[in-house]
């Protein structure tokens, strides 16, 4: 069952992605180029987590992946609310 969810999560993550790319896409907003990015992380750092031979715990690179994966969003949040002038 744990497959299975990782499995649907990783792909929820990569559709969402190229939702964001298709936004970027149309539009050329940085934002939905950086969230589109961040969320293909988030699905690679799933399936390398489901494909590493660990039980519980995974290695240390695959939280390094979801590390970037929220500041790659949190830059964009900061990019898009900055003051332009």
């Amino acid at each position: 069952m744990y497959n299975f969810l990782s499995g649907a999560i990783m792909l929820a993550c990569m559709v969402v992605g190229l939702f964001f790319f298709r936004f970027w896409s149309r539009t050329h907003d940085r934002f939905f180029l950086i969230f589109a990015l961040a969320f293909w992380l988030f699905g690679v750092s799933r399936i390398t987590l489901l494909l590493t031979t660990e039980t519980h715990e995974g290695p240390l690179e695959v939280y390094l992946v979801r590390l970037a994966a929220f500041l790659l969003i949190l830059a964009a949040i900061i990019d898009k609310n900055r003051v332009r002038q």
